[in-house]
């Protein structure tokens, strides 16, 4: 891997409702790489850099709304939400099959969340040492990848509606170190299929990936689980929308906690019972 060079390219603000958003980037082996973030109206000294990662064909700057109650939190909380742009609307993921530029340039993901780490850290006062993310489908895997390969820097992931990809699949080297994994996926999601298998997107295939509870027990038997999760069925906080979630929870001592969330009923998108950003960070939170 390259040592990355970082630069500062440009900035520019543009007024929203209620806050300042600031885009700038950095220089990624001749790559500038994008990111978004609401300019602080507080200090951010030793706070939680926690990445919000877009789904395949988005960008940072669109999961703002989704964020939003979130993001009403910064300050209060002691977190800053940045949304990075994918290159070229896509991430470099670990499916081996994946089509997109940043796949077949094998663009340098890694370096890149690094370097906005240390901007972060040097301009903001941020906690330098660690980060956490959180990620919707393509953005999902992404998240995947930071755990799997920059498990000293990724504290924590949430991964929504993206399942691990199999063997078969897998083209990153796995650290297999335990790190704190939140898993929010439905039971009817066409894309990324919850019993695993082959995903496909408007007819292409994207390879095959693990099932939900193998991805879950991934990450379980990684933090030295063994044994049945605690199981518990949350609050059914919208009856008419058919779907209700159970969540499944390895937690003891000090060890990395893991925790699925599942959508009984949900398809690939955000689950309607809970907010998956602030359910995410309340995760994160409980992390030592």
């Amino acid at each position: 891997m390259k040592k990355c060079a970082c630069l500062l390219l440009f900035v520019f603000c543009f007024l929203t409702a209620t806050s300042q958003v600031l885009t700038d980037s950095v220089l990624i082996e001749n790559h500038y790489r994008t990111f978004h973030f609401q300019k602080p109206n507080h200090t951010t000294q030793n706070f939680n850099l926690i990445f919000v990662l877009h789904g395949s064909g988005g960008n940072g700057q669109g999961m703002m709304k989704p964020a939003e109650n979130l993001e009403k939190e910064a300050g209060k909380e002691p977190f800053l939400l940045v949304y990075p742009d994918g290159y070229k609307r896509y991430w470099n993921e670990c499916r081996k099959s994946a089509t997109s530029v940043a796949n077949q340039e094998n663009i340098n993901e890694q370096a890149f969340f690094e370097a906005m780490l240390h901007y972060f850290n040097k301009n903001y006062g941020v906690n330098g040492k660690h980060f956490y993310a959180i990620g919707l489908s393509g953005g999902g895997h992404m998240a995947y990848k930071l755990a799997l390969t920059m498990p000293d820097k990724c504290k924590g992931i949430s991964a929504i509606v993206a399942n691990l990809p199999d063997q078969t699949n897998l083209d990153c080297e796995e650290a297999k170190k335990p790190v704190p994994v939140m898993i929010i996926n439905g039971t009817n999601d066409a894309v990324n299929p919850y019993t695993g298998g082959e995903m496909k997107v408007n007819g292409s295939s994207f390879g095959r990936v693990l099932s939900t509870e193998n991805t879950f027990t991934y990450w379980a038997s990684l933090a030295g689980y063994k044994g049945k999760p605690k199981v518990e069925t949350l609050p059914d906080s919208n009856s008419g929308n058919k779907q209700t979630i159970t969540k499944y929870t390895f937690k003891k001592g000090r060890k990395p906690e893991v925790v699925l969330l599942k959508v009984i009923g949900g398809e690939h998108a955000f689950p309607e019972d809970v907010n998956g950003f602030t359910e995410s960070w309340q995760f994160f939170k409980r992390q030592k």
